[in-house]
């Protein structure tokens, strides 16, 4: 008969002591954690810093030259016309955005998930594409079709004798180019939430008399809150920080955002640079206060739908309305991507830089696509082309590996700071990018390590704005892959090291290509973390776009580079597509 023996007692009140064992295990945990904290303070937490710093202090941040002689002078720009005009039209195009932006979305999302409306396959799409299409390039799109002077569409009403003049360089014509371009968010997270719901409440309320239109008001939209507002917060945090839109439509009609002041400021001559990060704080503050809201609108509420029965969700008739409801959803396709891309085709091939009407188009001569050939054989497009896929697949490569450290230590170890390691992987969230960009700058210009200038720079800055997306991208999968496989590995002899490599990493491939491919295209878009830190020996393509649109004289170049970008954007959204399948 086995005896069983009582674990040693140390006294009374004591506990034994960890087997050695086991505090070998935390020794060799606590320096892989410190080397990541090192990483992501360095990528992170020191630019957030050097804003904060330079907010409350006198000088900016300068090689050599880090001055702790502290003041709240810089918030005096808040009582300047400009700064209270800048941040009343960031809250109007914040707001007026996110709620036009929620009702497409969620519309597309109702149709494609809980109507009867014809190929709702295609509705899917068209709520999804305008995400496939950067909004920049969807902004310089808008200003070729609605410039107050040379924009398509107002030639194209003077040829027909019209005049409904049509301005985008104004507050309601950056509203409407942010709804369509934000739009995909509320739509992937509302027909995620409809298409999993159940639909035993809503048999209820028929069986009650409710007629499908009370039903959906009381019932269906009601149960999609936690979608609708995560949605909402989040279109309203992308529309208020965003720079590249605000920069293409609002500057020319002279409409002032937070994120260009900050830009204009930092940009001036003298550099007014900690006024900007004055500013940027402020900014910082209301994405935190968003994101509080958010949080404290949905706690204490219950919004389960999901039940363990299987159930099939009955679709609601659109009887009558079935027709003009789709044609509503082309009418939005041609004009989110249909008519913009159009645009640019037209603008890269018009062989006149002043068209005075699209008859001259149809002229012998009118059209020459050469700006295509001309793009492509450029040594300065090629030269922009290779820097962005450089930057991008050694981002997107550095990313995953970081993301995988960081998912691990949290969820598959018992480390001391693995919640500190998940708290500064997701600080992005909360920093606009044109507040890291700022913070990039100035660390890289400090740090004594001959960075800036170079394209590793622009690397770490990816590193940087992408750590949340690529934490949360491969926490997914590590969270769905069983541990014990990884466990059985070492009981059988092999080292951690070893079964991470052989067992666990093999079975995350499909989550960690997904996730590569992912910051792969989020690089590829990105546009205002490089543009304060890229020189003219380091540009990229999204750089390069932007600087032929910023040089009226190119605009030529400027279109076909956006088509072809498009065009790889396209291609690239589609690998994820098919390794899904």
């Amino acid at each position: 008969m086995a005896i069983l023996q009582e674990p040693p007692r140390t006294g009374v009140g004591e506990t034994a002591a960890p087997p050695p064992r086991a505090r070998t295990a935390r020794r060799r945990l606590r320096l892989p954690t410190v080397l990541v904290l090192v990483v992501l303070a360095v990528l992170i937490v020191l630019p957030a810093a050097m804003v904060l710093l330079a907010a409350f202090s006198v000088d900016v941040p300068r090689p050599g030259n880090i001055t702790w002689d502290l003041t709240l002078g810089n918030f005096g720009v808040f009582t300047d016309p400009q700064t209270l005009t800048a941040f009343g039209n960031s809250m109007v195009i914040g707001v007026v955005s996110t709620a036009l932006a929620c009702l497409i979305g969620g519309s597309l999302a109702f149709l494609a998930a809980r109507s009867d409306i014809p190929v709702p396959r295609f509705v899917y799409l068209v709520g999804l594409m305008p995400i496939f299409l950067p909004s920049y390039v969807g902004a310089l799109a808008w200003s070729m079709l609605g410039s107050p002077n040379a924009g398509l569409l107002n030639i194209a009403q003077a040829d027909l004798g019209l005049s409904l003049p049509l301005d985008m360089y104004s507050v309601p014509g950056m509203i409407v180019v942010f709804a369509m371009y934000y739009s995909p968010y509320t739509f992937l997270l509302v027909h995620g939430a409809m298409s999993m719901m159940s639909p035993d409440l809503e048999e209820a309320a028929r069986v009650h008399g409710a007629t499908s239109r009370r039903m959906l008001g009381l019932v269906s939209f009601p149960l999609a809150t936690p979608a609708l507002i995560g949605s909402a917060m989040l279109t309203f945090i992308l529309v208020f920080e965003n720079f590249p839109v605000a920069q293409v439509l609002g500057t020319p009609g002279g409409v002032d955002t937070l994120p260009t002041l900050i830009f204009r400021l930092l940009n001036t001559s003298p550099s007014r640079g900690n006024e900007s990060a004055a500013i940027a704080v402020v900014l910082v503050a209301v994405v935190l206060l968003a994101t509080w809201l958010q949080q404290r609108m949905l706690a204490k509420r219950s919004f389960t739908t999901v039940t363990g029965k299987g159930v099939r969700q009955k679709k609601v008739a659109l009887g009558r309305a079935r027709i003009p409801v789709f044609a509503t959803v082309l009418g939005f396709f041609f004009l989110s991507i249909v008519l913009p891309v159009l645009a640019l085709v037209t603008v890269a091939g018009q062989s006149s830089p002043y068209l005075t009407s699209l008859t001259q188009l149809a002229e012998p001569g009118g059209l020459d696509f050469s700006s295509f050939s001309d793009v492509l054989v450029s040594s300065s497009f090629q030269e922009a082309a290779w820097h962005s896929l450089v930057v991008s697949v050694f981002a997107a490569s550095a990313g995953v590996v970081l993301a995988f450290l960081c998912g691990y230590l949290v969820y598959r170890t018992r480390s001391t700071g693995r919640s500190l390691v998940e708290g500064i992987s997701m600080i992005p969230l909360a920093l606009p990018a044109v507040v890291l960009g700022m913070g990039l700058l100035w660390t890289w210009l400090v740090m004594p390590v001959p960075l800036y200038g170079t394209l590793a720079v622009l690397v770490i800055a990816f590193l940087a704005v992408q750590s949340p997306q690529g934490f949360r991208g491969v926490a997914s999968s590590i969270l769905a892959t069983d541990r014990d496989l990884e466990d059985s590995a070492v009981m059988l002899g092999a080292s951690r090291a070893r079964a991470v490599t052989s067992v666990t990493v093999p079975l995350m491939k499909v989550g960690l290509l997904s996730t590569f491919l992912l910051l792969l295209m989020l690089s590829m878009r990105e546009l205002t973390v490089p543009l304060f830190l890229y020189t003219s020996d380091t540009e990229i393509l999204s750089i390069a776009i932007y600087d032929a649109f910023e040089n009226g004289g190119a605009l030529r170049e400027a279109a076909a580079m956006s088509v072809i970008y498009t065009a790889f954007m396209f291609v690239l959204s589609y690998i994820p597509r098919r390794l899904a399948r």
